[in-house]
């Protein structure tokens, strides 16, 4: 178990990624010291393999224009495609609707944009493998940018303790979603995509959702 590796017992656990920092205003990045907005970029073996995989890429283009026409041809997976991209439509509108378009809510006084002015400053990697535990969310990550081997480079770069901040699925479990928010008791938020759909991460939000609301209508 990669959470082994860590030492923490995890009750879910995934790879997320972040969006683009929006540069904040400069006496914003002064006052925190000038931080790295920005992940590394890729290692030379990363562009290597990156290079290697240039030439496949007809060759994937056309097995996907075949698996569409594979689609057009089964009216029932014709269907649930056509039902799929209106519910990814859907998705985009109200994650527009709630801001969930952009990194986080915008306010880089907030604890969110705190939080996020220091994301790269212990990890230049791109990704961080996000654990919640009993009694926090755990934030792990090569301390540089790597190409393979993440989890065996990773080590924590973040811990935020219960009642600091949780994990929530904004759209309550209803779409297939990579979109988590990792909400602040001030109530800004941070925007996080998972690697898988539905993934752990959202599971374990969904059933603390599900928890406190139990508890609140006894």
């Amino acid at each position: 178990m990669i959470t082994d590796r860590l030492g923490i017992r995890a009750e879910a656990a995934g790879w997320c990624t972040i969006d683009k920092i929006p540069d904040p205003p400069a006496e914003v990045l002064r006052a925190a010291g000038d931080p790295r907005l920005r992940p590394a970029t890729m290692p030379p073996l990363g562009m290597l393999g990156t290079a290697l995989a240039i030439p496949l890429l007809p060759f994937v283009t056309l097995l996907a224009l075949l698996d569409q026409l594979r689609e057009w041809l089964f009216e029932n997976k014709g269907a649930e495609n056509r039902r799929a991209r209106e519910d990814e439509a859907r998705l985009k509108e109200l994650a527009a609707e709630q801001g969930l378009d952009r990194v986080f809510d915008g306010d880089w006084q907030g604890e969110a944009g705190r939080f996020l002015l220091g994301w790269y400053g212990h990890s230049s990697h791109h990704q961080r493998f996000v654990v919640v535990t009993h009694d926090e969310i755990v934030l792990a990550a090569p301390p540089r940018r790597v190409s393979m081997g993440r989890e065996k480079h990773m080590e924590i770069v973040a811990r935020l303790p219960t009642g600091t901040a949780e994990l929530v699925d904004p759209f309550h479990g209803e779409f297939r979603s990579q979109l988590l928010v990792l909400k602040f008791p001030d109530a800004s938020w941070l925007r996080l995509m998972t690697e898988e759909f539905r993934s752990q991460l959202h599971m374990h939000a969904l059933r603390r959702s599900s928890s406190t609301d139990n508890g609140r209508a006894r």
